[in-house]
């Protein structure tokens, strides 16, 4: 009999590509998720990862296990899904993952409204770059998130998880000092979020499409402070609606661009119909503001 655990490591292993990022991920030693797989050989008996000095691959066994343990990981979901609807009342820890503009502007609203209807619920809120969510999910860390997408960075496919319609849709803004484009700024000195980031890669492709290369100043992952950085004279930033929630500081102006950052959440794939994800997305959508055409819930 093939253990679920194990295939979840082998599934990881697959997206991660190293058994380093994988013990990474999911809080292990390496030397644990190694036996863990070799255990995992034994009991398939066929193998399952080739081994090249520190590097190791997955064998065409292994590649076509992966494919059913996604199918078994998904059933599972729905599983524990069916179970919540058979309990009285939604109850225990909810771990959200939101990435910081929405836990300042949107979160509150949200969480005020999910514990008003469900009191039994404790939710728990984690801030973290959608780029990391998907993995936060797997490892079971999160059992929702917001994950954004911009127009020059759509989302890509994550095997294992599910994504909602846009909850809300934000404008995007280049913060100077005057009005302006992207292009007018090709010379001027850029504040970007650090690199690995949605917003770093949406920046960077925005001024490439401008035509030229940004000079990247300063990292900056806090629209507030990018804005007062703004107003001192210290650079140009692209900022998502949400961003400017605090308020613009004296000296920057704001100029509408067309581009958007689309808001979505985000679950393991089979829990879609689970209750406390369904009660916090209904809650989010109460809460958005409507500026921010929030998108009613689809049923």
């Amino acid at each position: 009999m093939l253990d679920v655990r194990r295939l979840r490591l082998l599934r990881e292993l697959a997206h991660h590509g190293t058994i380093a990022a994988v013990a990474e991920a999911l809080a292990f030693s390496p030397s644990a998720v190694s036996q863990q797989l070799s255990v995992l050989e034994r009991e398939a008996g066929v193998p399952l990862l080739e081994r090249t000095g520190r590097r190791v691959a997955l064998t065409p066994a292994g590649r076509n296990l992966v494919r059913h343990a996604e199918a078994v990981l998904e059933l599972l979901e729905q599983a524990g899904a069916e179970l919540a609807h058979a309990r009285r009342g939604l109850a225990g820890p909810l771990r959200i993952g939101t990435y910081p503009s929405a836990a300042r502007a949107v979160m509150p609203a949200a969480l005020a409204e999910l514990t008003a209807r469900h009191p039994g619920l404790e939710p728990m809120v984690t801030e973290v770059d959608p780029a990391a969510v998907a993995a936060a999910l797997r490892a079971g860390e999160l059992d929702v998130a917001l994950v954004h997408e911009y127009d020059l960075v759509p989302a890509e496919p994550e095997p294992g998880l599910a994504l909602t319609q846009p909850v809300f849709t934000e404008p995007m803004y280049l913060a100077a000092a005057a009005p302006g484009t992207v292009a007018g700024h090709r010379d001027s000195p850029w504040i970007m979020s650090p690199p690995g980031t949605l917003c770093h890669a949406m920046a960077l492709r925005a001024c490439q499409q401008a035509g030229f290369t940004p000079r990247v100043r300063h990292h900056i992952d806090d629209f507030a402070t990018v804005l007062a950085l703004v107003a001192v004279g210290q650079g140009v930033a692209l900022v998502p609606h949400l961003g400017t929630a605090g308020g613009t500081p004296a000296g920057v102006a704001l100029t509408r661009l067309p581009m958007y950052r689309r808001t979505r959440t985000a679950f393991r794939a089979g829990g879609a119909g689970h209750p406390a994800v369904g009660a916090f997305t209904a809650a989010l959508h109460t809460a958005v503001p409507p500026a921010l055409g929030g998108t009613p819930p689809v049923n």
